[in-house]
């Protein structure tokens, strides 16, 4: 048995396996992706599972804004998420339910029947706990209670992932569901907080450069509290920013290359903030916080 941060008798890291749970195809890419290449780098086996299709999503990309990319939506994002899992280097499995959408209106009206937000949380934690029992992973990463932002796939998604990481190791849940299997860590991925928004601005402005952040800035909440407070763990993985940029311009359809998601050059980037954060809600093994490795305390 080795730790994760030792070494095997032949000088190498053990293999360990790592799963995330995100809602549609390209939330991989901006949230924790630069993770999942540094890991997927350093020998170990990295999944994404994506719960939906992402079939009701719109073009964001102007470029991208032509019928038949707009009548072939589906099978675009399906191909565009083939290749930001090749960029990053990691597996993928679709969980096979259908998109909900993102309501709109007041009152907002009710996600479309048949839907991953209202597909009974049975159903839909059956279907992730067959893909962690076969898959093994020893860490899951998924949203928080908010699902990162209050679209109800995400936090469909963040509902599913809880109730699998429980049930996959109990033999008596989904018995017909494969060998039990239980995870040993779970973690939320966080993404923007506002002192990563502010110290990328001032570092901008100080470059002479132009912030992307300004209005933001000035319109977000101060009463707001910043998820920076729930970070128990920050995993270095500058070295992978390329290949996160790389990944997330895969979905083309989603993501303008022109947008602010690129406005602040790769090399301050690495300088100002050089982590991608978790928060560790659940582990069966002692780490000690804070941590900078989600395999923190498992053991091979």
């Amino acid at each position: 048995m080795v730790r994760a941060d030792e070494l095997t008798d032949d000088g190498h890291k053990p293999r360990l396996r790592l799963m995330t749970v995100h809602a549609h195809p390209d939330d991989e890419s901006s949230k924790g992706a630069a993770t999942l290449a540094k890991y997927s780098a350093e020998g170990h086996e990295v999944m994404v599972v994506t719960c939906t299709g992402g079939e009701a999503g719109s073009i964001l990309n102007p470029a991208m804004d032509r019928p038949e990319v707009l009548a072939n939506m589906a099978d675009i994002r399906r191909d565009e998420m083939a290749r930001a899992a090749k960029i990053l280097g990691v597996s993928h499995r679709w969980l096979g339910f259908i998109d909900s959408g993102l309501p709109e209106g007041d009152p907002l009206p009710p996600v479309p029947e048949g839907s991953f937000a209202v597909v009974p949380l049975e159903e839909s934690t059956k279907a992730l706990v067959e893909v962690v029992r076969e898959f093994r992973p020893h860490v899951v990463v998924t949203y928080d209670e908010n699902g990162g932002y209050p679209h109800p796939d995400h936090i469909r998604t963040h509902e599913v992932s809880m109730a699998a990481f429980d049930a996959a190791g109990d033999a008596e849940r989904f018995p017909d569901a494969g060998e039990p299997w239980q995870p040993l860590k779970l973690y939320y991925v966080h993404g923007f907080s506002r002192a990563r928004m502010l110290a990328f601005h001032s570092a901008l402005e100080e470059a002479g450069l132009e912030s992307p952040y300004t209005e933001w800035l000035k319109s977000w909440d101060p009463d707001k509290a910043d998820v920076m407070e729930r970070v128990t763990t920050r995993v270095e993985c500058a070295d992978y920013f390329e290949q996160r940029d790389e990944a997330l311009k895969a979905h083309a359809t989603q993501i303008d290359p022109t947008s602010r998601w690129f406005a602040v050059p790769l090399e301050l980037q690495r300088e100002i903030w050089p982590t991608e954060e978790y928060e560790l809600v659940k582990s069966l093994v002692d780490s000690t916080l804070p941590e900078d490795d989600l395999f923190a305390g498992v053991t091979e």
